[in-house]
């Protein structure tokens, strides 16, 4: 359809994008508090102030949506990581500001959190390739950081690598779904620095 900005490029106008946009956000919403299968057009729809009809000439369908949001939220949100990542010189000071920022990003739209976490632990999932591409962004660049450790003596060149990336995603991930568990009833980017400190301990050097 020619108003799909992700089958036949992006949306010409200004008006158009921020309808774009808006539709994305409202299906968030509705996905965090109903569950993705659960959810419905018209409930988007409504969401976003627009009639049934005009989700259709932005989305074949509701998988659509899903699928655009991550594409959508991939390019953001990692140009965020990278950002953050190359502001600090040691890999331990990469490692902080990557966790600290991606606890923020989720603090700052915990419907975004809710929909990431459910969808990644989904067997069978609507945008497959999509969080496929994102975690495997994600543990390229935890990858650089602990290869870079290793080689400044900060990070035990004993680990394999995959192992240590693994274990730092799986204590990241934890956090967040604690958060969201206790209704974010506390401050979710305080915890990344006893998070980074707690890794730290774990596969640092000693200094003894």
């Amino acid at each position: 359809m020619a108003g799909n900005p992700g089958r036949e490029g992006p949306i010409s106008t200004k008006g158009r994008n921020d309808k774009y946009r808006r539709i994305l956000e409202a299906a968030v919403k509705v996905f965090a508090e109903n569950g993705f299968h659960e959810s419905t057009i018209s409930q988007i729809a409504r969401e976003a102030g627009v009639a049934d009809g005009t989700i259709y000439l932005y989305f074949k369908n509701k998988d659509d949506i899903l699928v655009h949001f991550f594409n959508f939220k991939t390019r953001q949100v990692f140009a965020r990581f990278r950002e953050e990542v190359d502001r600090a010189v040691n890999a331990v000071d990469k490692l902080r500001n990557l966790v600290r920022r991606h606890l923020d990003e989720f603090q700052k739209d915990r419907y975004m959190a809710v929909l990431y976490q459910a969808e990644t632990h989904r067997t069978r999932r609507q945008a497959e390739e999509q969080i496929r591409e994102m975690s495997k962004s994600y543990l390229d660049l935890i990858s650089e950081i602990v290869e870079q450790g290793q080689q400044e003596g900060l990070i035990r060149k004993d680990l394999y690598v995959g192992l240590v990336k693994r274990y730092i995603i799986g204590g990241v991930d934890e956090v967040i779904n604690t958060w969201l568990h206790s209704d974010g009833q506390y401050d979710l980017a305080s915890m990344a620095d006893p998070l980074v400190d707690l890794f730290i301990q774990g596969i640092g050097t000693r200094n003894d």
